[in-house]
């Protein structure tokens, strides 16, 4: 019979991303840890980590093993905290990723007044528009774009999918000239994330139905939304923008609409997180709260 203690250090260990970590964390030597880790491999038949002298990674099996036993792990740490504790308060830790621009669009206010309702919570976000990994960085909530394909783990779309129009600043117009057909972007200079042919690849959908692709040099990169707002602002080039992103400079004139007929269709967003009967009641408050702000909004920024 496997010794479920053990089976908790090896969620523990993968939490913390080593064994001396996780050592610190229990009040316990490292090498008792990576011997009971070891001890559970024997028992299983099976290795769960590659060890190596830089870090630890889950193997395939790990992996599978992990997603099974960390929601009955957590399922029995918080019903002992809550009975040694005698409430069903959210408290612990939450690990959130999203992308850089996050709170240009979740207000900082929503954040604040929810660690006001939840005074024993702790906010941890990382913010990237690279794809992390929910185990490796030890994330509980995360925020993605596109199909979601993490096996053991659940999603649920807040943003509906919403085109995204081309846009530029009256500056440049007025220096470069207005393109009337999308053959003449080849003309321009573009403002996109960075591709390795140092060109704009843009799949965009005319008022047809017929999607079609252009190439546009591009002279400026950057790897968020609001950098690339910006250096359209600026007169750097045409850029493909979320109207939500996009929408206040076009009113304030800032930004103008360039072949407005066309149009490329958004990342949309979803919010990911582990699939487990029981989650941690902290976890579980900051997801309400998401899908209370954000459910099927328009989305104004791209994730990857």
């Amino acid at each position: 019979m496997l010794d479920l203690n053990d089976v908790a250090l090896f969620v523990q260990v993968v939490r913390s991303g080593s064994f001396a970590e996780a050592a610190r964390r229990l009040g316990m030597p490292s090498n008792t840890v990576s011997r009971r880790v070891q001890q559970l491999e024997a028992q299983l038949g099976k290795r769960l980590l590659q060890r190596s002298t830089r870090k630890l990674t889950l193997t395939q099996v790990g992996q599978g093993f992990y997603e099974r036993c960390v929601s009955a792990v957590d399922g029995l740490t918080e019903a002992g905290q809550e009975l040694m504790k005698g409430s069903d308060e959210p408290s612990g830790l939450v690990r959130i990723a999203a992308m850089a621009d996050f709170f240009d669009f979740f207000p900082m206010q929503w954040v604040a007044d929810f660690l006001v309702a939840h005074p024993r919570v702790q906010l941890d976000f990382v913010l990237s528009d690279a794809k992390v990994d929910l185990i490796a960085d030890r994330i509980d909530v995360a925020f993605r774009g596109g199909a979601l394909q993490d096996s053991g783990y659940v999603g649920r779309q807040l943003i509906k999918n919403e085109g995204d129009g081309m846009v530029a600043s009256p500056a440049y117009i007025a220096k470069r000239g207005a393109p009337s057909s999308l053959q003449e972007l080849a003309h321009h200079d573009s403002v996109a994330f960075a591709h390795p042919s140092g060109l704009s690849h843009w799949r965009l959908i005319g008022p047809d139905g017929t999607e079609e692709e252009v190439q546009v040099p591009s002279r400026f990169n950057a790897n968020t939304a609001q950098a690339l707002r910006k250096a359209a602002v600026a007169g750097l080039g045409i850029a493909v923008l979320p109207s939500a992103l996009s929408s206040v400079d076009l009113d304030a004139g800032r930004l103008v609409r360039v072949l407005p007929q066309y149009e490329r269709i958004g990342f949309g967003l979803n919010v990911l997180y582990p699939s487990r009967r029981q989650l941690p009641l902290a976890v579980s408050a900051f997801i309400a709260l998401v899908m209370e702000k954000l459910e099927l909004k328009a989305f104004p920024a791209r994730l990857n």
